[in-house]
């Protein structure tokens, strides 16, 4: 059965000598054409379904020590954000367990706060998976394309995030940031899309075509973004993201490995179930 290996997906994790310009949004590494991508789509399921369920588990049963996920998802708009929510937390996962929440500009409250301040309350819980569709580096991509804060405060964000991030994992927190990276004349087809299919204008944003005639600031942003603050505990992983499918083939082994990474067993019962047995029974 064609598959993204654990080691395949590693390979698209962001390193010090990271070139976004080497990565191709065409291409589909580990995999050869459409029919592998679309068997190895579903090879995880399985796992996903049980680790996270055991993990929601751990969290109900109090267990500190359970561990979380957060999955961070920063892209170009278009670039698939949303459907990784839908094709692959919404389809494998017990949505009880799991929290997503999408930034948009911040209110006026949290704008009088330092500008990681409105994401503390919607981080993972033991027990819990938590997704940013967007995040905290829009205060680094988004700003600094569009000059929105000085220079020496955009340069004091990135230490910020990683103290932020390292501080994070040291909880227990398993990080994964992704860029689902397409290619410019990708996200044309796909406004073209939102343009012309009634169905989909409720998608579309005029400032879409704005921000896409800023596209090599954006991509200069993300190189600047990711090399900064790709670390050890808080990894980027840039995936060529034309084939979406790809895409969240691979966000599906990333998250498979940071599962099954934090070790967790099914909680001992706080009943006999041979009394219990015995009991249902008798009822």
């Amino acid at each position: 059965m064609p598959k993204v290996s654990v080691s395949e997906a590693q390979e698209l994790r962001v390193g010090p000598n990271f070139q976004l310009d080497d990565v191709d949004p065409k291409a589909t590494p580990g995999l050869v054409g459409s029919d592998d991508v679309d068997k190895a789509f579903h090879v995880y399921d399985d796992d996903l379904d049980e680790l996270q369920e055991m993990l929601y588990a751990n969290g109900r049963a109090d267990n500190e020590q359970a561990g979380s996920v957060l999955l961070v998802l920063q892209g170009m708009d278009t670039s698939g954000k949303g459907g990784i929510v839908r094709h692959v937390i919404g389809e494998t996962m017990d949505l009880q367990g799991v929290h997503v929440k999408a930034f948009g500009r911040p209110t006026e409250e949290e704008a009088a706060h330092d500008f990681l301040w409105r994401f503390e309350p919607h981080l993972p819980k033991p027990g819990q998976i938590a997704v940013f569709d967007r995040s905290h580096y829009e205060d680094v991509l988004v700003q600094r394309v569009k000059q929105m804060a000085p220079p020496e405060e955009i340069e004091r964000r990135y230490g910020a995030i990683v103290d932020f991030e390292t501080e994070l994992a040291a909880r227990g927190t398993k990080i994964i940031k992704v860029m689902p990276h397409i290619s410019r004349d990708y996200q044309a087809e796909n406004l073209r899309k939102r343009i012309t299919n009634p169905k989909k204008h409720w998608k579309y944003n005029p400032g879409d075509i704005d921000d896409r005639k800023l596209w090599s600031q954006y991509m200069a942003a993300y190189q600047i973004a990711m090399t900064r603050t790709s670390t050890d505990v808080a990894p980027w992983y840039c995936i060529p993201s034309d084939n979406k499918k790809y895409c969240r083939t691979v966000v599906k082994t990333l998250l498979y490995d940071a599962l099954k990474s934090l070790g967790n067993e099914w909680p001992a019962p706080d009943f006999d179930p041979d009394v219990e047995l015995a009991r249902l029974a008798q009822s």
